[in-house]
């Protein structure tokens, strides 16, 4: 339910569920989080303190932080833990793009569980061994009290708890790495962006996959400096799975949507 994405510049063109996007999942790096200053800075006490901090998750999609005493944050949700998470799809910015907010109660994870949280956060982030046992200690959001997904304009909806922490990612997206990406564009750039250019009667200086669910691609454009991103929908109801799966499908989108350029 999450996808897989390589940093770039540029906005979804749209998110709607009309596109056929699996249900949102924490696939980012890292996210924005909300406490409320404490009176222990002896400075804006009250006001709402919004800082990027990375995490990984657990098998619930309960968000895991390495924080470290240190920091302002973990200071705050030391006397209260009440916050917000605003998570992103890695690499993209403006008002329209997907986005999700957890509200939630972080805590300090006993020194019991101090192990099984780095091993989950290492899992994502290959340098959390540096944050270990140093002046880092893990926390989670215990408790996700409500979520709300903003899909792009006009995509607005609260996601019930329940649900969120009962959906599994997609098989392609848990699995898939960068080498998938690049398997994919080894083959398949060239063709894309010549099928764009036919459809558009424009010129595309380059289209790459940048995400893969099971039920499509998004793909980036670009044409001179300006770049966007464009959702390329799977054919057929078998959700892809596989590498090959993935190869089979992207080729059958190309040759249909040629085909229909050149009849028409």
């Amino acid at each position: 339910a999450g996808l897989f994405r390589t940093p770039i510049s540029g906005g979804v063109e749209s998110a709607t569920s009309s596109h056929g996007l699996p249900k949102p999942a924490l696939a980012a790096r890292y996210a924005h989080l909300c406490t409320t200053m404490s009176r222990m800075h002896h400075r804006r006490s009250g006001y709402p303190f919004g800082t990027l901090v990375d995490f990984a998750a657990d098998a619930h999609g309960h968000p895991v932080f390495s924080l470290s005493p240190l920091e302002i944050h973990t200071r705050n949700l030391l006397v209260d833990p009440r916050c917000t998470l605003v998570v992103q799809v890695p690499g993209f910015s403006g008002l329209g793009n997907a986005r999700a907010t957890l509200f939630g109660d972080v805590y300090p994870l006993p020194s019991e569980k101090q192990e099984w949280a780095h091993k989950q956060y290492t899992k994502k982030h290959q340098q959390g061994a540096s944050h270990q046992w140093g002046n880092f200690y893990y926390y989670q959001m215990e408790r996700i009290s409500d979520i709300l997904f903003v899909g792009g304009f006009g995509t607005v909806a609260w996601v019930g708890v329940d649900e969120y922490e009962s959906v599994q990612p997609d098989v392609i997206a848990a699995d898939g790495d960068e080498d998938t990406l690049k398997a994919l564009n080894a083959i398949f750039s060239r063709p894309l962006k010549e099928m764009l250019a036919a459809e558009t009667q424009t010129e595309v200086d380059e289209a790459a996959v940048i995400s893969i669910d099971s039920r499509g691609i998004d793909i980036r454009v670009r044409q001179g400096s300006k770049f966007n991103v464009q959702r390329l929908p799977f054919d057929g109801g078998h959700p892809v799975e596989t590498l090959d799966e993935a190869k089979a499908a992207l080729s059958k989108l190309i040759k249909k949507r040629s085909r229909k350029h050149t009849a028409s």
